[in-house]
């Protein structure tokens, strides 16, 4: 084998084992900014919430059954943390065209029929979504403030069943932002999101 074909070689086999697993933000990193419209036509950002001492991000869609069945649960957390400087973000990440039932207004209607107390607001460029790594609805980031910057503390499923919420023996934002909240580290940090895989414009 001569000195170029295994150059060639190499490199094809770090392409080969670069994954999207391998992409966006992981635990520990600064949380990436966005300016993103909410159903009510205001922009969201991270700068909104002056009080926040962190968020819960949650890339989240009107179609995927998954994320049906996370609904209660998220506008629940919302209502238990933001009190407590930690509020919901609902991000959605899918392509319209792809995915028609996550238009912009169907995004209203279903903010409106499910009374989200937070922002659900609209990634249509899938820039955000894409630079955070999110891959699947739902897709949880909890982040926690740190001097002037947020960090990611979490990332992954906002508990260990999907079906049947009164059934989850692991709760994980919620273990995550009651050990920020008393100064601890994060126990369990990283897990994997269950759920529909975003609907890409390409």
């Amino acid at each position: 084998m001569n000195y170029v074909s295994s150059i060639l070689i190499s490199a094809f086999l770090l392409i080969g084992g670069f994954t999207a697993e391998d992409a966006g933000v992981k635990v520990g990193d600064t949380a990436i900014d966005f300016n993103l419209k909410n159903v009510d036509g205001k922009m969201i950002s991270l700068k909104s919430d002056a009080n926040a001492k962190g968020y819960i991000l949650v890339f989240t869609c009107n179609t995927c059954p998954y994320s049906k069945m996370y609904e209660d649960r998220i506008i629940a957390l919302h209502k238990k943390y933001a009190g407590q400087g930690y509020p919901v973000v609902a991000i959605q990440p899918n392509n319209a065209d792809k995915s028609p039932g996550d238009s912009y207004p169907n995004m209203q209607k279903r903010a409106k029929e499910k009374g989200f107390p937070f922002p659900y607001v609209l990634d249509e460029t899938q820039e955000t979504t894409e630079a955070y790594g999110a891959t699947n609805t739902p897709h949880v980031y909890v982040l926690n403030k740190e001097g002037g910057d947020f960090k990611v503390a979490y990332i992954g499923a906002i508990d260990n069943n999907s079906r049947n919420a009164s059934a989850a023996t692991r709760r994980y934002v919620e273990e995550a932002i009651d050990a920020l909240s008393a100064g601890n580290s994060v126990g369990t940090s990283d897990t994997k999101a269950i759920g529909c895989t975003i609907k890409w414009a390409n």
